[in-house]
């Protein structure tokens, strides 16, 4: 694993932090292939139930390395967005559920990663941005396609064409986060509050919904109803679908085993 990235494990929750407080948390090449080689192990861990990503210092991930653009030849670059856009994919087909927590500037491949994640929380300082036109470039890690079909494509065209940031608070006006909290300390309790609520749940049930409310939209809604049924009728087969139901009639907690 590369030396910037951190891996911590409690429980059935694995945290990913980004510390690189001097870029601001910038994703170099060899972070991308550090999480490249990781997150399919990462996504094969039935132990883990539940991801959070986040930072230190000022930054959540401040983008990509821009150093390393300079002077490369079409290949290399090329080669450096194709890997980007692998482990963004990664992160979003992880089956677990992911929480980014944004402590601070999240700028053009740093906002495309918490696009990626089940949901979003934030500090009251934290700034979101694709400001890749100032380089007279474009975002290449989905940023531009994820936003829209998350907030509109007016929204994001005018954040992207004017390389804007934008403030926690009007995310979180718009829908797209999840919580906002006061500080830092604030932020790692509800991320920490969150993915534990998570992981104590059915992790078949929580691995389905991922599928359901991520895929269903794609179809046409009687072929999603469809698709819904099915999982609902897989997931009464299983041992903790079982185990779901009567420990609600047996008026005790259920313990669920994945299984």
């Amino acid at each position: 694993m590369d030396e910037h990235l951190v891996v911590r494990r409690d429980g059935a929750v694995v945290t990913v932090t980004v510390d690189r407080e001097d870029a601001l948390g910038a994703l170099s090449r060899s972070m991308l292939e550090a999480l490249d080689g990781y997150l399919p192990e990462l996504a094969a861990d039935d132990g883990v139930r539940a991801v959070v990503l986040t930072g230190t210092g000022r930054g959540f991930v401040a983008g990509a390395d821009i150093g390393e653009y300079h002077g490369v030849d079409q290949r290399r670059f090329d080669d450096y967005q194709r890997l980007g856009r692998r482990v963004l994919d990664a992160v979003e087909a992880l089956p677990q559920y992911t929480v980014a927590a944004v402590n601070g500037y999240a700028l053009g491949g740093g906002f495309e990663l918490a696009l990626c994640c089940d949901a979003i929380l934030a500090t009251e300082r934290a700034r979101f941005g694709l400001p890749e036109v100032k380089l007279g470039l474009l975002p290449g890690g989905g940023g531009s396609q994820r936003l829209a079909r998350a907030l509109g494509v007016r929204f994001t065209l005018r954040l992207i064409a004017t390389g804007a940031m934008v403030p926690a608070a009007e995310l979180y006006r718009r829908g797209l986060l999840e919580e906002v909290y006061t500080d830092a300390a604030a932020l790692r309790a509800g991320a920490s509050e969150l993915a534990g609520t998570v992981a104590a749940g059915a992790p078949l049930a929580v691995r389905a919904a991922k599928r359901l409310v991520r895929e269903g939209p794609a179809l046409p809604l009687p072929d999603a109803l469809g698709f819904e049924q099915s999982v609902l009728s897989s997931l009464f087969a299983t041992e903790d679908g079982r185990e779901g139901v009567a420990a609600f009639v047996d008026k005790r907690d259920p313990v669920f085993r994945g299984r």
